[in-house]
């Protein structure tokens, strides 16, 4: 397994902090004070938080977590201690601990992390002797170990700061500002669009002689790379968004829609180019507001306020604008194409508008009631108890992948609990580390670490083996072994594989035994029987719940996510050109089906094994939703429904969305592996759309925006029907 030399690096700090952490603890209290209990917790704690879970970030980030998981550790060793009385009321607190730890990976990456090593607390505490009177002493060597190691994540080589997403943010969005200001390169800096007033038609002469700024080579490929970069699965796990706060979720809204404004700006620069002052006027008034917020989040304050002249009052006077250009004096039309480019150009104000809107939630973080659109920022006003119990509530189903991990895992534990306690296996919770280090999200990703851990454990009980044979009850012997040993295994494991890792484990975990009480070389079997052991039962989870991992549901979440957002197409189109009833437009569900997609999207990327060129593109479905969603809340929002519309143009327009809705039940009977429904042909196949007369901004917006949806359709069309995953 070849690792990048940055990674080596990374690796090697965090196994000497680990070991300095665990042997400071450790030695003194075996050899100066003569109190086991204390360092067999001192020992542990520092490899159950330092190296068993993977917390992510910079050394004082680390150094955080570990200290909040302190008082948590010392409830789940109380616990542990309490119900190690029976082997019923053990396996009973495993699986409540197994699920709650491992379903507090809906909190976000940091809870997550921290999960395994308290796993780990429960565990050694729950196993005989049945000894509460050393509760004292097994608390006391935790607080001890934790302590250390959390000096160490800030003193002995810190893991050095990443890049905050707020700076990466900042630099997408001031580089989605310079494309704007840059978009048009035949104009210069435009007036604000408040300045232009409503039913005057600004012509090409009445536009200032400024030279435009230099474009920076911001050709439309940079712009799609750079917010690529903004996607979840390519960010460190620290640094994603993922919590269920306000800022949080603010901050993640805001990365969707930076993202979604450079690629809007990115089409802008592939389309031909087309000259009018009104969409440079706007442009002018988002290049603006993209500088603010930079500013804003390289800065962590909040935004200014925006006065009486914000986006929003900017895109009323640019719509204003539109409409008079298309009422008014039959030689001021523009042409069509210019009406199209101004189409594009709202779309781009849109999302810049919900971009500093969620910044401006996320830098204040207070609640702030009646955001809107409300549908889009539902959780500015709400409480922090409230957004977590919608949190939890939300992954409580049978789709969420995080509920799905959370009873794989307290099953397995739970039954490598009962069967270490029925059989009364010496040194049992071996058989729950096996399980839990072991255990992965596919069960052929289950059985190639199981394989290696075997063969690995076999090698390592064999050496352990030897030395204690040939040492026999020289403990100093062991004291001398212990601390490289540690060294190159928490080093060398992570680098070389899972058997060399549990080589060397097997190698330490006998050393440190060998100093607490007198072994015998049948410490490494006991080992070797209790790995097996923990294995089979991970295996048989592995195979039995869930097997494929995030596969399936990746294509069941997206399947339902298509289904629930393709009836909104027709829906807004019919509520903007009304005929009859008006559609009730409802987005929840679609909401809540997106935050389900996106986590087993996460969860799929983060599987390992290679992904083939022809593998389904599911990120744009993710992308193709929230193009939907904001055309649904937007669209009414913006554009006024005209008293009567061009009959062929309301004709041409219903007849797109609902081959569109069709096109999405197709795509979602692809992802599920059923047969199509009926087809009406690609849903590229569209009809030249309004052409004649003087269309009004209304029809454009929505050309504009079938299209685009049309146009991401047929992409993932080609991909699911390609698909070899």
């Amino acid at each position: 397994m070849r690792v990048p030399k940055a990674d080596r690096t990374t690796i090697v700090h965090r196994a000497v902090r680990v070991s300095v952490a665990s042997c400071a603890g450790f030695y003194p209290f075996v050899y100066a004070v003569d109190r086991p209990a204390v360092a067999l917790y001192a020992l542990f704690a520092p490899v159950a938080l330092g190296m068993l879970s993977p917390i992510p970030g910079s050394g004082r980030v680390r150094a955080g977590v570990i200290l909040r998981a302190l008082p948590v550790g010392l409830v789940l060793v109380t616990l542990g201690t309490v119900l190690a009385v029976e082997t019923w009321a053990a396996v009973a607190g495993m699986l409540v601990v197994g699920f709650l730890l491992a379903f507090a990976a809906v909190g976000g990456p940091l809870p997550a992390g921290a999960a395994p090593g308290l796993q780990l607390f429960y565990i050694l505490a729950c196993f005989p002797p049945y000894a509460p009177g050393a509760l004292g002493e097994r608390l006391a060597g935790l607080t001890l170990g934790v302590l250390l190691l959390a000096a160490c994540e800030v003193l002995l080589l810190p893991a050095p700061t990443t890049v905050s997403y707020r700076e990466l943010l900042a630099d997408a969005v001031a580089l989605a500002g310079r494309a704007a200001a840059t978009a048009d390169p035949s104009a210069g800096r435009q007036q604000a669009v408040g300045e232009t007033p409503a039913g005057k038609v600004p012509a090409a002469d009445d536009r200032p002689a400024v030279q435009p700024p230099a474009a920076d080579d911001i050709s439309a490929e940079r712009l799609r790379d750079f917010g690529g970069r903004l996607r979840l699965s390519r960010l460190p796990t620290a640094e994603r968004p993922a919590g269920a706060g306000r800022r949080d979720r603010a901050l993640a809204q805001a990365g969707g829609a930076a993202r979604r404004l450079l690629v809007q700006l990115a089409r802008m620069r592939d389309a031909p180019a087309s000259v009018d002052a009104a969409s440079a006027a706007m442009l002018d008034r988002v290049a603006a507001l993209c500088d603010t917020a930079a500013t804003a989040l390289r800065g962590g304050q909040p935004m200014p306020a925006s006065g009486t002249m914000g986006l929003g009052a900017a895109i009323d006077e640019f719509q204003a604008v539109r409409t008079a250009q298309t009422t008014g004096p039959s030689e001021a039309a523009p042409p069509l194409q210019v009406l199209r480019r101004q189409a594009a150009v709202l779309a781009i104000a849109e999302s810049a508008r919900i971009l500093e809107t969620s910044v401006r939630i996320g830098l204040d973080g207070r609640r702030t009631p009646g955001v809107r659109p409300q549908e889009l920022f539902w959780y500015a006003g709400l409480t922090s108890a409230r957004l977590w119990w919608r949190r939890v509530a939300g992954n409580t189903t049978l789709r969420s992948v995080q509920f799905q991990n959370a009873v794989r895992i307290a099953l397995g534990l739970g039954a490598a609990r009962l069967v270490a306690g029925s059989l009364d296996l010496t040194h049992g919770f071996w058989v729950l580390l096996a399980v839990l280090t072991l255990g992965r999200t596919t069960a052929t990703e289950t059985w190639s670490a199981v394989r290696s851990a075997l063969i690995g454990t076999l090698v390592g009980a064999t050496a352990a083996g030897a030395l204690l044979l040939a040492v026999g009850h020289h403990t100093d012997a062991y004291a001398v072994v212990l601390a490289p040993a540690m060294l190159a295994a928490f080093a060398l494991g992570p680098m070389l594989g899972v058997a060399w890792a549990q080589a060397l484990f097997t190698l330490v975990v006998s050393a440190a035994f060998a100093q607490i009480a007198h072994v015998s070389w049948q410490l490494a079997e006991v080992r070797l029987i209790d790995v097996v052991t923990g294995s089979v039962i991970g295996l048989l989870c592995g195979l039995l719940a869930w097997p494929t991992g995030a596969r399936r549901e990746v294509h069941r979440n997206m399947a339902e996510l298509l289904r629930a957002a393709g009836p909104l197409i027709p829906a807004t189109v019919r509520v903007l050109l009304p005929a009859g009833p008006e559609p009730q437009l409802t987005t929840l569900p679609v909401l809540h089906r997106l935050r389900l997609a996106e986590a087993a999207y996460l969860q799929f990327e983060s599987e390992p094994g290679q992904r083939p060129a022809a593998a389904t593109d599911w990120h744009a479905v993710l992308i193709t939703a929230n193009d939907i969603l904001l055309g649904v809340q937007l669209l009414p929002r913006f554009d006024t429904p005209p008293a009567a519309g061009r009959p062929d143009d309301v004709a041409w327009a219903r007849a797109v969305a609902d081959r569109l809705e069709l096109a999405t039940d197709r795509i979602a009977a692809f992802c599920e592996g059923e047969g199509p429904p009926p087809s009406n042909g690609p849903p590229t196949g569209l009809s030249p759309g309004p052409r004649h007369g003087r269309p009004l901004p209304l029809l454009m917006d929505l050309e504009h925006w079938l299209r685009v949806l049309a146009a991401e359709l047929a992409h993932i069309e080609r991909s699911v029907t390609a698909r070899v995953d």
